[in-house]
């Protein structure tokens, strides 16, 4: 999921982790059991070009900066019950070189890259704005 932000920070424990100032993207970036290094470049790179920030330019026409969050719970499964089922989302050793990819090739095409912390308990805040946020799949 991809929100364009005027300023967003993840903090752990109350210390801040990572954040972007102004005009940026912010990725909550689910990972499942399928996804891999190559879904993880592609995703990047069309997250980078899409033109969906002010003037219909892109991050990378403006240089904007982009804060990376892992979320797993975007493939909760709620069709059964009250209790969602995450069986649809990678475990962590599968998910986080995903991640670190994706942000590695975000930093490959000029992105300045901020993140959460894998796996920990995450307080994110934003300011959305338009706003405008959007599903990709890769």
């Amino acid at each position: 999921m991809v929100q364009v932000v005027d300023g967003a920070s993840v903090s752990v424990d109350a210390q801040t982790v990572g954040g972007i100032e102004g005009p940026g993207l912010l990725v909550l970036l689910g990972v499942t059991h399928s996804d891999g290094i190559a879904q993880a470049r592609r995703l990047a790179a069309k997250i980078w070009g899409l033109r969906i920030m002010a003037g219909e330019r892109s991050a990378s026409d403006l240089g904007a900066a982009v804060l990376v969050v892992s979320q797993f719970t975007l493939y909760a499964d709620t069709t059964k019950g009250r209790r969602p089922s995450w069986s649809a989302a990678a475990p962590g050793p599968v998910a986080e070189p995903v991640v670190e990819e994706f942000c590695a090739a975000l930093r490959g095409l000029g992105a300045r890259v901020e993140t959460g912390a894998f796996g920990a308990w995450m307080r994110v805040s934003l300011v959305n704005d338009g706003p405008c946020t959007l599903i990709l799949d890769a």
